[in-house]
């Protein structure tokens, strides 16, 4: 199963949608003219069933094979949105939006499931259902959970998803991926200090919250370092810190704070909520001062299922003759781990070579990539459903 010579015939095509969705960068829901184009595109390739609005904006193409003897459903999942960047790649198709560019290639990764689409349905050489599913809001907006919400698996009897994402640094055409844990789930804090505000030379009539908070950022570090076990990854990361003051000689009266929590077991995140939540309280209340920490859970742990990973690594290995099994996971989020506590399946990275990180403003996804992630997304289908 090497790259499929039909890719290569379609490769100007599917590069041509890629080129068009990047010039028209959409965010989060609002995915509305992205949306469009799919839904048009897979009814021109004669798709059994289309489905929009799942998930809000979410589209859901319906591929049936030759025979449907084994009744076996596998999902692909590609994600729609971008990102509220200013672009500097200088391409000829460069953002025409302001302020809006596909800086995480969520635009080849539609292409190439697109590109898998219509070669699904001209050949239709399998024994099965092949669901493709186009999502909404990745960067944030938990469009994963929104279309899981509204009944995706369930709707479409969805037995098994799979999912694709491009990776700077890896060289194009190779792919890696790992069992179990992939990518970290993300949380958010915000916490508010609340002191005695006062005059900077009459420190001793104050409560100084910027010292509270920042003998709270400096505290907090201890979670990693002290509270978990050192062979179990974790971050916590204090990314914001304000008072409602820009003076040179005033102690304000509170100090906000945000962050992050990164981590890649469901109990270690349980530990480092408690943890920080008692931290940053008992810090607060040494100092005679008052903290309150608002701690919401974000995207959960990424984690591929190991029967599953298997099959995505031997699709991988016959396309590019290799697959990196040895990655390490990543603390970086994805809102694929909604689909993937629904059902099991496994995440893969394709290479996008030498180019800038994504979410960077000068990041562009490779075209030359599009042939290996199509000929993947299609070979799951043949090889997990192979024809009789």
């Amino acid at each position: 199963m090497p790259v499929k010579n039909r890719f290569a015939e379609l490769l100007p095509e599917i590069t041509a949608w890629r080129h068009d969705i990047h010039e028209n960068p959409e965010l989060l829901y609002e995915v509305h003219r992205t949306a469009a184009k799919v839904a048009g595109l897979l009814r021109d390739f004669d798709c059994d069933e289309v489905v929009e609005g799942i998930g809000r904006t979410g589209v859901v193409g319906v591929i049936r094979g030759r025979s449907d003897r084994a009744g076996r459903v596998i999902g692909l999942r590609a994600d729609m949105d971008a990102l509220p960047i200013i672009e500097q790649t200088g391409a000829a198709y460069a953002s025409k939006n302001p302020g809006k560019m596909h800086a995480c290639g969520h635009d080849g990764h539609t292409a190439m499931l697109l590109g898998a689409a219509k070669y699904l349905a001209e050949t239709r050489n399998f024994d099965g259902t092949a669901v493709v599913i186009f999502q909404p809001a990745e960067e944030g907006g938990a469009g994963g959970r929104a279309m899981v919400e509204d009944g995706l698996m369930q709707r479409f009897g969805i037995q098994e998803v799979y999912g694709m994402h491009n990776m700077p640094g890896i060289p194009v055409g190779q792919f890696a991926i790992r069992p179990g844990a992939m990518m970290a789930a993300a949380d958010q804090f915000d916490v508010k200090v609340t002191g005695k505000g006062g005059h900077a030379a009459k420190p001793h009539d104050c409560i100084d919250p910027v010292l509270v908070s920042a003998q709270i950022v400096v505290g907090i570090q201890s979670i990693a370092s002290r509270t978990v076990d050192p062979l179990k990854e974790v971050v916590v990361s204090v990314c914001t810190v304000r008072t409602e003051s820009d003076s040179y000689n005033v102690i304000p009266q509170t100090v906000t704070m945000k962050g992050t929590v990164r981590t890649l077991d469901p109990k270690v995140q349980d530990l480092v909520e408690a943890r920080l939540k008692a931290l940053v309280e008992g810090i607060a209340s040494a100092h005679g001062a008052k903290a309150e920490i608002d701690y919401r859970r974000g995207y959960p742990v990424t984690m591929n299922a190991p029967e599953e990973t298997a099959h995505a690594a031997d699709v991988a290995r016959a396309i590019s003759g290799t697959c990196d099994m040895t990655i390490q996971p990543m603390m970086g989020a994805e809102d694929f781990s909604f689909m993937l506590n629904e059902r099991p399946g496994a995440y893969i990275f394709t290479g996008n070579g030498d180019t800038a990180m994504v979410h960077h403003p000068a990041y562009n996804f490779d075209d030359n990539a599009i042939p290996f992630g199509s000929s993947w997304y299609a070979g799951m289908v043949e090889a997990r459903m192979p024809a009789g």
